[in-house]
């Protein structure tokens, strides 16, 4: 079900639980929120529609992936961004890793590993960020 974008500053300055099987649904909303924003927006975390777990979707090559509780075990590279979010108006500068290894589960739980490059690694860094409620 496609969710109304979190603008409150106090929840998304919230920390994101440790997602369970039980937060499947989130993951579904997060995917359905973030297709119907698909021109304006390339990632999402569970707390811009209200959930406080760690769950993130992005776009990656024209696909939407889903990440439940992901952890970065690996990086390399360092530049500066300027981001956006459709939590706030405006952007600001991230310093942020060229290339991440990524472990998270996916929709089944299973644990799986990705490793995102570029504009990817970016995204769901910003997302990561969003799960310490760091507003970027």
């Amino acid at each position: 079900m496609v969710k109304e974008i979190v603008k409150d500053a106090f929840l998304l300055s919230q920390k994101s639980r440790e997602a369970t099987a039980l937060d499947i649904g989130v993951a579904q909303d997060l995917m359905d929120t973030l297709e119907a924003n698909r021109d304006r927006c390339v990632g999402m975390a569970a707390n811009m529609i209200g959930s406080l777990v760690r769950i993130a979707v992005i776009v990656d090559h024209g696909k939407i992936i889903c990440f439940i509780n992901p952890k970065i075990i690996s990086c390399s590279g360092r530049k500066v961004c300027e981001e956006g979010c459709l939590c706030h108006i405006g952007t600001k500068e991230a310093v942020r890793y060229e290339k991440i290894k990524v472990e998270y589960q996916d929709l089944k739980m299973k644990k799986k590993i990705r490793t995102l490059n570029g504009f990817e690694a970016q995204i769901l860094q910003h997302e990561l960020d969003h799960f310490e409620g760091r507003l970027i």
